[in-house]
């Protein structure tokens, strides 16, 4: 378990640019080059700032039979510190682009369930009661059995790719180790919270819990002497957008604080201490990369409309209130899916109704008159929200297979109480606004019903109590994330009044993914045919019976799919505020009918690979 922990570096005011520059190859005296592995697009220029992680060194120790009982309580205490900083961690990625937070929260959740009532936790606590081993050394032993065991059960003769992902799921099992002995031995984690802004971060290793940390609107860079393009860590990196290299080998013991560095994320290379030639190459891309942005910021009074005329509703998502000024700045016409989870999460007690009516009402209002869209408590086995455990309206987590569990639309109808309150926040604050309600994991018509008949026992209730209610009523929705309800659309269409086309979960529970499971990440594609031809059903069915039908998961947000979605006939996106000028960029450059001609090829295709090169011919030729 032990290992020589990283030397880190972080922060001043970054400076970024999305494409390499081109140093000269000739460096003169006091320039290093030093190679490694592109990871994330961008040049980074910053002074290199160290921030160091203590080593928890365990010597194995035996105990005696007596103090097996102590032994469990501080590993049962550990667990329980363990959890809550899991807690914390993922409570922090609601302030992050979607695009991370579908990267990042996945492991967080792998950890915990890692510490759940799991074959983890079992053999940790069977070594201390049988084995009579002190709680770190029990951490350590079992922690790297099963790393072993994981890399032993692997054949020899696997593919490289195979091995990445078998090392990721050892290394995954040895961070909660790591975690849990720094918990039992009060040893500090590494934090970046007091690094001044701006510098690159350089370290032997970045882990993933350290990336989670990063927060990418203060990082310049990021360069590591370990790591490779396909790790968690790597994952993370780009979905944050901080231009990274990793497997700089020797870089942490060449580079020095203070040292200015250039990190060339898309060419793999970090330059220390650049000559003002190699400097200006990169601050020439840094130069473009603004210019660039600033092109986009133009598109925000511009409508979203295709060449042709047909004017396309571009809308943002929003996880927490802070975020209301970027959709401003965005151009967003209206918040398509406001995430109602921030209000329950890191608290605990479960917000009431008059103070989900507040939050709704404040949201309503700032919008002005754009319409909002609340999707109400989208709560599965993999979140985890200690409010609702404590109130025992929902399990503590566990190591089953929490996507097909509790969750969503059924939850809240089996637990009435939860839903009315907040129906019934989202109807008082409608009078500020316009708005939507939005039900989550919907898969057939008779949730939709049950809903609708929760939703007018609620009006009623508020009728009687003389509330003021808006009028007309909130239209009610669904979402469309599962095949059920992809191919019951032509029936869900006649109880909803729109839908959102969910296309993260789409993705997963057709193809049986979970990107959680490193072994199988890599077969996650959205432009597989199933995945597309069940867009394609639901938005039809949706245009046929002239239901309004947007699409919010992540493939809203990537210009390069905007022809092909266009094409299937959908004309109301919802995303990230970051990405709403990229796809507006996209949309004002684009004919329907071309894009209709473009989706019909696409749909004849049954490779996902075929279908990826057609993709990227399109946007190439466009």
């Amino acid at each position: 378990m032990s290992r020589t922990e990283p030397r880190a570096a972080l922060h001043p005011r970054p400076v970024l640019a999305k494409g390499p520059y081109r140093p000269e190859p000739e460096a003169t005296s006091g320039e290093r080059v030093i190679p490694g592995i592109p990871v994330s697009e961008g040049v980074a220029i910053g002074p290199v700032f160290g921030a160091s992680e203590p080593n928890a060194e365990i010597a194995p120790r035996r105990i005696a039979a007596v103090e097996v009982e102590a032994e469990i309580g501080r590993l049962e205490a550990a667990v329980l510190q363990s959890r809550r900083q899991l807690g914390k961690l993922r409570a922090r990625l609601v302030v992050l682009p979607e695009e991370a937070q579908s990267e990042i929260a996945p492991l967080i959740d792998a950890y915990v369930r890692m510490i759940g009532p799991s074959r983890l936790t079992r053999g940790i606590r069977r070594r201390i009661a049988e084995g009579l081993q002190s709680a770190e050394t029990a951490v350590v032993g079992e922690c790297e059995a099963i790393a072993g065991q994981i890399i032993a059960a692997s054949p020899d003769q696997m593919g490289e790719e195979d091995r990445a992902s078998r090392d990721r799921r050892a290394e995954e099992v040895r961070e909660i180790g790591r975690r849990l002995v720094r918990n039992l031995t009060r040893q500090p984690f590494r934090s970046f919270a007091h690094l001044p802004p701006g510098a690159v971060l350089v370290s032997e290793a970045l882990r993933p819990a350290d990336a989670a940390l990063i927060d990418p609107s203060r990082l310049a860079g990021v360069a590591a002497d370990e790591g490779g393009p396909d790790g968690h860590t790597a994952i993370m990196l780009r979905a944050l957008g901080v231009p990274a290299v990793l497997g700089a080998i020797g870089l942490s013991q060449a580079a020095r604080s203070g040292d200015v560095a250039v990190v060339d994320g898309a060419a793999g290379r970090v330059v220390l201490n650049p000559t003002e030639e190699t400097l200006a190459g990169a601050r020439r891309q840094v130069a473009a990369f603004a210019r660039a942005r600033q092109k986009l910021a133009r598109l925000r009074r511009l409508p979203a409309a295709t060449e042709d005329g047909q004017v396309i509703e571009l809308q943002a998502n929003l996880e927490i209130p802070a975020e209301l000024p970027l959709i401003a700045q965005a151009g967003a016409v209206g918040i398509g899916l406001l995430r109602s989870e921030f209000l329950f999460m890191n608290r605990e007690t479960i917000p009431d109704e008059t103070a989900q009516a507040e939050t709704y009402r404040a949201v309503i209002e700032a919008m002005e008159g754009d319409p909002v869209t609340i999707r109400v408590l989208d709560w599965g086995g993999e979140k985890e929200i200690d409010a609702l455990v404590s109130a025992g309206l929902v399990p503590e987590l566990s190591d089953t297979n929490p996507a097909l569990s509790l969750r969503g639309i059924r939850l809240l109808l089996r637990r009435p109480e939860l839903f009315e309150a907040q129906l019934a926040a989202i109807l008082r604050a409608g009078v500020a606004g316009p708005v939507r309600v939005l039900l989550p994991m919907v898969t057939c018509v008779a949730e939709v019903r049950a809903a609708r008949e929760t939703f007018e026992r609620v009006v009623r209730r508020l009728r009687r109590r003389n509330e003021r209610l808006p009028d007309p009523l909130p239209a009610i929705g669904i979402m469309v994330e599962t095949p059920g309800a992809a191919l019951s659309a032509d029936a869900l269409a006649l109880e909803a009044d729109f839908f959102a086309i969910g296309t993260n979960d789409l993705a997963m529970y057709t193809l049986a993914v979970d990107r959680s499971e490193s072994s199988v990440a890599h077969l996650y594609d959205p432009l597989h045919p199933a995945v597309l031809r069940l867009v394609q059903f639901a938005t039809e069915a949706a245009l046929r019976l002239r239901k309004p039908v947007s699409v919010c998961g992540e493939m809203a947000s990537n210009p390069k799919l905007t022809p092909l979605l266009l094409g299937l006939g959908l004309r109301s996106f919802s995303m990230n505020a970051s990405a709403v000028p990229r796809v507006k960029q996209a949309v004002r450059g684009l004919a329907t009918d071309s894009c209709a001609r473009f989706a019909r090829r696409v749909m004849e295709q049954s490779d996902p690979e075929r279908i990826g090169e057609l993709v990227a011919e399109f946007g190439t030729a466009g």
